[in-house]
C-alpha cells in the first residue's frame, strides 16, 4: 500500500518539476520502460495510438508537447492513494483543462505505468 508521506512528497514534486518544465527531474520518477496512455499524444504525435513506452519516446513526447504549450502550469486539486499507485487530480492552468492521472509504482517506488483522463 503507498504511504501517504509518500504520496504527498512525491505529488509536491512531480508538480513543482513540470511547472519548472524540467522533463529530466520529472523522469527520475519512472523506470526505464514505464508506458503512459493518454489521449493528448493523439494529437502531439501524429500516427500515435495514444500510448508511449520507455524513457527515451516519453522524454521526445513530453518535450515536444511543452513546446506546443508553453505556459504549461498545473494546479493540484487532490491526491488519492491506493494499494500500488495514487492519482493526481490536478488543472492545467495554460489550458483550464482538469486532469487525472493515475501512476502506478514498482517495488523500487518509481512509476512503471501512467493513464491519464481529461475533462471533455
Amino acid at each position: 500500500m503507498i504511504d501517504t508521506q509518500f504520496a504527498q512528497n512525491f505529488a509536491e514534486e512531480w508538480i513543482a518539476a513540470w511547472n519548472a518544465h524540467d522533463v529530466e527531474r520529472v523522469l527520475r520518477h519512472y523506470t526505464e520502460d514505464f508506458t503512459i496512455e493518454t489521449p493528448v499524444a493523439i494529437r502531439v504525435l501524429p500516427g500515435n495510438d495514444g500510448r508511449v513506452s520507455g524513457k527515451e519516446q516519453v522524454r521526445a513526447y513530453w518535450n515536444k508537447a511543452l513546446e506546443m504549450i508553453p505556459d504549461l502550469h498545473f494546479d493540484l486539486l487532490d491526491l488519492l492513494t491506493g494499494m500500488e499507485g495514487i492519482t493526481l487530480y490536478y488543472t492545467n492552468m495554460a489550458t483550464g483543462k482538469r486532469s487525472a492521472e493515475q501512476l502506478h509504482f514498482n517495488g523500487q517506488q518509481l512509476v512503471d505505468r501512467v493513464v491519464v483522463h481529461y475533462t471533455v
